[in-house]
C-alpha cells in the first residue's frame, strides 16, 4: 500500500457499517409542496422494514440545490431522529457555497450522523486547488468521516485519481460516491484506496459491473422503488452467483428505462409508485415535473415490472 495510506491500516471494522445497499434518500413534500414531518417518517419507516443498510440523505434524490439551508437542516435532523442507532447515515452536505456547506456539515455532526459527504462546487469551472480546498474545509469542520462525491455528468467536474489520493491523506475520507459511468473509475479509485477506502456505486444500471469492478457498495437513486432488488442483487455477488446477478441486473435496467421514459421526472414517477403501495412522500418540486395524466395509468405497468422481478429473484 502507499506509504500516504499507512495511517489507515486497521480501518477495515470502520468501515464495515458502510457496506451494503444505501438508497439515496427522497424529498417528502405535503400536498403545499412544503418539507413534511410526518412523510419524511413513513419514508424512513418504509426503509428500515425493507432492511437496507442505511440512507443517504439530502443528495440528488433528495432534491438538495431545490431546497433551502432551513430546508435541508429539517429533514436532517428527521431523519436523524427517526433512524439513528438503527441504520447508517450519510448526510449529503453539498451546496452552492462553501459557508452553506460547512453549516451544513456541523448540522449533520450535531445530530450524530456517521459519514458526510458533498458534490463539487457547480457553477463556475474551478481549478482542482478550489476544489480541494472546498472539500477539504468541509472535512476539517467536524469529526465525521468524509465521502467525496463524483458526479461529472451533473457537476461538470470530473475527480481524478491524483486529487483522490491528495485527498486520502486526511484520515477523514474514508471513500468516494463514484456516479461517473465508465466501470473503469471505480476500479481506478479502487486500485489507489486499496481495502481500506470504501468505493461506492452510483450509477444503478451498472450496480453489478460496478460491484464486480471493485465497488464495496451502492448508493442509489432508484433503491427506493425496488429495494429488494438491490438488496438481491448484492446477495448473489458476494455468494458469487455471477450469472444471477447479471440476470437480476438486465431486470432492474428494464425498469429504469420505464421509470425515465415517462413525461414526469424520474423522481415523481418513483414517489407515486411508492404512493401506491401506501407511502405517500409527496410529489416533486419545480422546476422537476410531476407525472402527467398519461404517466397516471403507465404506473400500474412499473409496479407490475417491479413485483414481478421480486416474485422471481425474491422470494
Amino acid at each position: 500500500m502507499p506509504k500516504q495510506y499507512e495511517h489507515q491500516e486497521g480501518s477495515s471494522l470502520r468501515l464495515e457499517k458502510f457496506h451494503g445497499i444505501i438508497p439515496a434518500f427522497y424529498a417528502c413534500y405535503d400536498d403545499q409542496g412544503n418539507i413534511s414531518e410526518p412523510r419524511t417518517k413513513a419514508l424512513c419507516d418504509y426503509l428500515l422494514e425493507k432492511k437496507v443498510q442505511g440512507v443517504y440523505v439530502g443528495g440528488s434524490s433528495g432534491e438538495c440545490i431545490y431546497q433551502n439551508l432551513d430546508e435541508r437542516k429539517a429533514i436532517l435532523g428527521y431523519v436523524a431522529e427517526h433512524l439513528k442507532g438503527k441504520m447508517t447515515l450519510i448526510a449529503h452536505v453539498g451546496a452552492p457555497s462553501t459557508r452553506d456547506s460547512v453549516e451544513l456539515a456541523k448540522h449533520a455532526a450535531s445530530l450524530g450522523y456517521d459519514a458526510l459527504s458533498a458534490i463539487p462546487p457547480i457553477y463556475f469551472k474551478l481549478p482542482d486547488s478550489a476544489v480541494y480546498k472546498y472539500w477539504s474545509e468541509i472535512i476539517d469542520a467536524t469529526p465525521l468521516d468524509f465521502i467525496i462525491y463524483n458526479i461529472p455528468q451533473t457537476t461538470g467536474y470530473t475527480l481524478t485519481t491524483s486529487l483522490f489520493a491528495k485527498l486520502l491523506a486526511n484520515p477523514k475520507v474514508i471513500g468516494v460516491k463514484n456516479s461517473s459511468m465508465p466501470t473503469m473509475d471505480i476500479e481506478r479509485f479502487k486500485k489507489v484506496g486499496g481495502d481500506n477506502v470504501i468505493v461506492f456505486n452510483g450509477p444503478d444500471e451498472q450496480f453489478v459491473a460496478g460491484r464486480i469492478m471493485g465497488a464495496d457498495a451502492g448508493i442509489g437513486g432508484t433503491y427506493g422503488a425496488m429495494p429488494e432488488l438491490f438488496l438481491q442483487a448484492n446477495q448473489f455477488i458476494q455468494q458469487g452467483k455471477f450469472e444471477e446477478a447479471k440476470l437480476i441486473q438486465s431486470e432492474i435496467n428494464d425498469i429504469i428505462i420505464a421509470l425515465v421514459s415517462l413525461d414526469g421526472s424520474m423522481y415523481a414517477v418513483i414517489k407515486e409508485v411508492l404512493n401506491r403501495r401506501g407511502v405517500n412522500i409527496g410529489s416533486v418540486r419545480g422546476p422537476l415535473e410531476g407525472i402527467s395524466n398519461e404517466d397516471a395509468g403507465r404506473i400500474d405497468k412499473i409496479i407490475h415490472m417491479i413485483d414481478k422481478s421480486i416474485a422471481r429473484f425474491c422470494e
